[in-house]
């Protein structure tokens, strides 16, 4: 497969025109030819200007514009997290490039950042400095400053990537009408990843999701704990121990309950004894009065009997 091929599946999206083309920067080297070997000796750690190579010549990244960097670090930091709860790949950036030999010509491309999967043929190695095998997913953040940077991203890029092998490529940017979210298919062409519920899932890191609105709005990660698309990757461990201490505080006052209860027993059991005590009392001092009532009755009457038998005996 060309290429050309994979440029054709899908047009180049209708994106606004972008301002005049500006100067390039004093010292680049944008579009100069050399060979592999002298980019990667003399050009692929510059410093002061980040190149590419295409097949014998130099290309300038461009810059992108602050909105789209606050898109860009909010995304990546929303990668991180996934990778923090879900180890399942590796994260790089820092201009690391890849090497893609395609049917058209060989390519340097280094994307924003990149993802490693750790089932990848290729691992990342701690020391390396370029990625010797092709990443599993490619995010790059457009720069819309010249057409030629639109160009680069959304189509040679995608079509580059997608012969490449690189089964996932994200376009960000501030702009919606420039964000893009591919897969690859089996045939070898890139596809947009059909939303559900607004809601991009990833193939290639399983679990990740997100929701191309929010790259707009970027919620602050505490807002996305509690968010059902999010939760079950941003700050689990927050969750965990807000959970834990939820569950002291209800066993807590459960304790609490239940040793108000345990006193409220003990105050009724109280009661009844202080009210059995106080009915045998007075059951006590009744049968003490009929006691006496009767010792006073047979008195008198023994009393009443002598009286008799006196008046008989006169």
């Amino acid at each position: 497969m060309s290429s050309s091929a994979a440029t054709q599946l899908v047009p180049a999206p209708q994106v606004p025109s972008p301002p005049p083309r500006r100067l390039p920067a004093a010292g680049s080297a944008d579009g100069l030819l050399v060979s592999e070997a002298v980019y990667w000796t003399a050009y692929y750690l510059e410093s002061d200007h980040h190149y590419e190579w295409n097949n014998g010549r130099l290309e300038e990244k461009p810059v992108s514009d602050y909105e789209t960097f606050l898109v860009y670090a909010w995304f990546s930091e929303l990668v991180r997290h996934f990778l923090r709860t879900h180890p399942c790949a590796q994260m790089v950036g820092l201009e690391m490039g890849f090497r893609l030999p395609l049917p058209s010509g060989t390519v340097i491309r280094k994307p924003d950042f990149g993802v490693v999967r750790n089932d990848n043929p290729q691992p990342l190695l701690p020391l390396d400095c370029s990625y010797h095998g092709v990443f599993d997913l490619c995010i790059e953040a457009l720069s819309d400053q010249e057409r030629s940077g639109i160009v680069r991203d959304t189509v040679t890029k995608k079509a580059e990537y997608a012969a490449g092998g690189v089964p996932e490529y994200y376009i960000l940017h501030q702009n919606p009408a420039y964000q893009a979210f591919y897969t690859r298919t089996p045939t070898g062409f890139y596809t947009p990843i059909a939303p559900q519920a607004g809601v991009i899932c990833s193939r290639v890191l399983p679990g990740l999701q997100f929701r191309p609105t929010d790259l707009a709005r970027r919620p602050e990660l505490e807002a996305l704990r509690d968010d059902p698309v999010y939760a079950g990757f941003v700050l689990p461990g927050w969750r965990a121990d807000r959970e834990r201490a939820d569950a002291e505080a209800q066993a807590k006052r459960e304790a609490v309950d239940r040793a108000n209860a345990e006193a409220r027993r003990a105050d009724a059991e109280a009661q009844a004894k202080r009210e059995a005590e106080d009915r045998a009392d007075a059951e006590a001092r009744r049968a003490d009065a009929e006691a006496q009532e009767r010792q006073r009755l047979e008195h008198d009457l023994r009393v009443l009997r002598a009286r008799l038998a006196q008046g008989r005996m006169q």
